[in-house]
């Protein structure tokens, strides 16, 4: 699937993006987690998704890929994730409501009303942030791998923990090497290393910008705990999670559906924090039926 990256004027930044050449299919919007870019929805995935019906619109998130890089600065990443699961008040450069308005400025600048919106970790936050606060534009929420924001839920394993909080390597095969054994870390048993080495190479060679994680770590501690405001959500709602999730274990997902009135729950035993093209279809199938 060869698609160019397009850029839009949106919420004071540019934003990076690109769609799918359907524009008679409906709207889904997807967006991505911490520090990953566009890229790493799998291209047969976002194919899937063309063939099941949807136009499929996705984007770098600021701080991340091509899209504008925030100036000043960037904040400690483990010292927000300490104070933040402490349940310390973070003030940051921008929230979680910033990104989500990001993606309804997206959705302006394409001229779509209405779109399902499919978040994975901090694009799960990202994407309820966006049904909580602009409800009118989301026809379903779906929320990958992802959490209510409440503290007392974030247990990751020391090992997880230590791959998202790495630190920052100069050479490029170390960078790329540290990815992969990261991505092995997170990832569930249908890890595949030929897979992750070539999207830890496409990464590196898109965009390098470790600076953009402690900035997106401070948008996620200054927002809180979103627990309450879920639970006013009158949206169809999927809930997606792995079983062997180390960074955001299965409870993480347990607590999102059960804030979000009438939702669905779905887990994948072979699941960790990734997403295995083994369960595409189920999950697609799933999306297809929230309307």
């Amino acid at each position: 699937m060869s698609i160019q990256d397009k850029f839009a004027e949106v919420n004071g930044i540019q934003i990076c993006y690109r769609t799918t050449g359907n524009q008679d299919g409906t709207p889904l919007l997807l967006v991505m987690g911490l520090g990953a870019q566009l890229i790493s929805w799998p291209e047969k995935f976002i194919e899937q998704l063309q063939q099941n019906g949807f136009w499929v619109v996705w984007f770098d998130n600021r701080d991340c890929g091509l899209s504008s890089k925030t100036q000043g600065k960037s904040p400690d990443g483990s010292d927000m994730l300490v104070r933040s699961s402490m349940g310390e008040e973070i003030t940051s450069a921008y929230s979680l409501s910033d990104m989500a308005l990001d993606a309804i400025g997206l959705l302006d600048h394409l001229d779509i009303p209405t779109a399902h919106i499919l978040g994975a970790s901090m694009g799960g936050m990202i994407a309820q942030t966006l049904a909580i606060e602009h409800p009118k534009r989301v026809r379903s929420l779906t929320s990958i791998m992802s959490a209510t924001g409440n503290p007392d839920d974030f247990t990751p394993t020391e090992e997880a923990l230590s791959a998202l909080l790495s630190e920052p390597l100069n050479e490029k095969e170390q960078i790329i090497a540290a990815n992969v054994a990261a991505s092995k870390v997170l990832a569930g048993p249908l890890w595949s290393e030929p897979y992750a080495r070539e999207m830890a190479e496409k990464n590196y060679e898109r965009s390098f910008y470790p600076e953009g994680i402690g900035f997106q770590m401070g948008a996620i501690g200054m927002s809180g705990d979103r627990s309450a405001k879920l639970a006013k959500l009158s949206i169809p709602t999927l809930v997606i999670h792995g079983e062997v999730d180390p960074l955001l274990p299965l409870h993480c997902g347990v607590s999102t559906a059960s804030a979000i009135p009438g939702s669905k729950l779905v887990t994948f035993k072979e699941m960790g924090h990734d997403l295995p093209e083994k369960h595409w279809s189920e999950i697609i199938g799933e999306l297809s039926r929230l309307g």
